[in-house]
């Protein structure tokens, strides 16, 4: 757990000097808070003595003060402190939300940045909910216990120790009535926390199942309309939230025990020391008449020092129960801390080579007897025994049922999982040699969910090319067969794309992503079932403008339609993760089985679909 806490106190940096000067406030605001009851306590003893305000200005004598004083200098005094403690305590608290705003500032951005870095594998390992989690309430507790462990960890254990050392200055042997109580608190809010603190960890791992509940119903809304799921959903996220809130219930119940805990131990406090205080002056009191004036004499104990004994019991017993309260919530940080640590340390399980390769000499591509699985523990392969050659400029249809293995086959040419074994080679390098960068550029994937984002048509095609201008833009919708609808919007290029894409059809949609992925001018280019959304008509025009306008890159397509690959120059079937046959479609009619039950099924059903 210390690893993880250094490293995330990395992400202090430019707001370290705040987080330093803080607790120099804390310890300037303690001290003089504590020293302000004795002060009032010597001032409550010396107005016994005035009874007109030229007497205010008189020095006077105290058995506490080594020197004499006027009730005039000592308000000034007391107010000044007052002063001093007030600001301290602003630019604490000032710094202090400084420090801790800039560290969650910082620590969401490296979380972010953390994220980006990551392999497909990475991302398999955390949920999304989770990480949504982890960088929105866990960042907001460690934020919280950060600001506090600069500010209330300092002030509290301060205030107790100060506010003690004062109350045997003060009070003398009557401040071991605070001793005798401490021992009593302590021991009922260690019990309150222990309970209180496993309810609290078990609500941490909650969240993350009413953020997924969140999550997939408004990614999914159009499908839960659609099957009008709604009251189920509903059900789904009021179950989840209950949970948590009937666990948030209990714990608080237990916590909420250590108000009348603390109320009752200030109270027995505040009567034994003015019951044990009041005997003191009443027994060792003495009058004094000196020119008229009355003085009540007391060398044990005076009025003054019991009004001061009453005020450091509060202060002691309150800061005990504010030391209780931040161990609470340390303890709940610790685990927020945990987890924004595990992502933090998270090793992305693809990087960079030591020397990698800047150029990609060309479009082919080679598995050589290629192995994958998803995780080391598998129970077996998802591929195996993978050999395919493909040459640059090659037009590549794949076909297989759900689960065969063709998606899998794509991600290792760019490289977005690793092979297990074997080799996965472009333009004749082996894809591990390139700067990740490089092979992702020359590698453009239509994947099989298409993503568009917030903001217009050209800023979603410029994703893949930051600076291409309105030409380079037409044309790539033309090849993508997107200039016809896109035209017949209002603003064309400029028209706003709602997030996901949510105001655009699935054909247009994919379609736009065709355009943005030949916008990179890639060597190869590879589009995963990226056709299913259009008719018949416009998959076919696509496929022939991909042919004729980009005709040295390489074309991979992934399919259920054999009337959008029965023209490649070769077609892989995969079955169960392996390679069932490889040919032409004249070659695979008269070959594969699996071929032919597809095409003659398609065609039986009503041709072509």
């Amino acid at each position: 757990m210390l690893d993880k806490i250094k490293l995330i106190l990395k992400s202090v940096r430019q707001y370290k000097k705040y987080a330093l000067i803080t607790p120099i406030f804390m310890v300037i605001e303690s001290l003089l808070e504590c020293v302000l009851p004795f002060a009032m306590s010597i001032f409550l003893d010396l107005c016994i003595k005035a009874v007109s305000f030229d007497d205010f200005m008189k020095l006077y004598d105290h058995p506490k003060l080594p020197f004499q004083i006027s009730l005039f200098a000592l308000i000034l005094v007391m107010v000044g402190m007052a002063v001093l403690s007030i600001a301290s305590g602003i630019l604490g608290g000032r710094y202090a939300a400084k420090a801790s705003v800039g560290l969650a500032t910082n620590l969401r951005s490296d979380l972010y940045k953390k994220i980006q870095s990551f392999s497909f594998a990475n991302i398999d390992k955390f949920s999304t909910s989770s990480l949504v989690t982890r960088m929105t309430t866990d960042i907001q507790n460690v934020q919280m216990a950060f600001q506090m462990s600069i500010r209330i960890v300092i002030r509290a254990p301060l205030m107790m120790i100060f506010s003690a050392v004062m109350a045997f200055v003060a009070g003398g042997q009557v401040a071991w009535i605070f001793i005798g109580l401490i021992p009593v608190l302590v021991i009922g809010l260690f019990f309150i926390i222990k309970y209180a603190m496993k309810i609290f960890l078990r609500v941490f791992k909650r969240y993350d199942a009413l953020n997924q509940s969140v999550q997939e119903n408004i990614s999914g809304i159009r499908v839960v309309k659609a099957y009008v799921r709604e009251d189920f959903e509903k059900e789904k996220f009021n179950n989840a939230s209950t949970s948590m809130m009937s666990d948030f219930v209990k714990a608080e119940k237990i916590v909420a025990l250590n108000t009348p805990l603390m109320n009752t131990t200030i109270h027995i406090s505040n009567i034994l020391v003015v019951g044990i205080a009041s005997f003191f002056i009443g027994k060792y009191s003495s009058i004094s008449k000196e020119g008229g004036v009355t003085t009540i004499i007391n060398d044990k104990l005076s009025i003054g020092q019991m009004s001061s004994l009453l005020t450091y019991g509060i202060q002691i017993l309150m800061n005990i129960m504010m030391i209780s309260m931040i161990m609470v919530m340390l303890t709940m940080s610790l685990e927020a801390v945990r987890r924004i640590g595990e992502v933090l340390q998270e090793e992305p399980t693809i990087k960079n080579p030591s020397n990698p390769l800047y150029d990609v000499n060309d479009g082919s591509i080679d598995f050589n007897d290629v192995n994958f699985r998803y995780k080391k523990d598998a129970q077996r392969d998802t591929l195996s025994h993978i050999d395919i050659h493909i040459k640059s400029g090659q037009f590549v249809g794949i076909l297989g049922s759900t689960g065969s293995g063709k998606t899998s086959v794509i991600n290792l040419i760019s490289r977005l999982y690793d092979v297990s074994s074997g080799q996965v080679l472009v333009g004749g390098k082996d894809v591990r040699a390139y700067d990740l960068k490089t092979l992702r550029d020359n590698v453009a994937v239509v994947l099989q969910k298409n993503v568009l984002f917030s903001g217009t048509i050209a800023e979603n095609l410029r994703w893949g090319k930051e600076d291409a201008t309105i030409e380079e833009m037409e044309k790539a919708c033309d090849i993508a067969q997107a200039s016809e609808f896109v035209h017949q919007l209002p603003q064309g290029l400029e028209t706003h794309i709602e997030q996901g894409g949510s105001n655009v059809s699935g054909g247009q949609k994919q379609r736009l992503c065709i355009a943005r992925a030949v916008l990179k001018s890639p060597k190869i280019l590879i589009l995963d079932d990226s056709t299913s959304a259009v008719d018949t008509k416009t998959d076919k025009l696509i496929r022939k403008h991909l042919r004729e306008d980009i005709p040295d890159t390489t074309k991979i397509v992934i399919a259920q339609r054999i009337s959008s690959i029965e023209d490649a120059d070769q077609i892989i079937i995969l079955d169960d993760g392996a390679i069932s046959a490889i040919g032409t479609h004249e070659q695979l009619l008269k070959t594969s089985p699996i071929y032919q039950e597809v095409y003659y099924t398609q065609n039986r059903v009503g041709g072509e679909q």
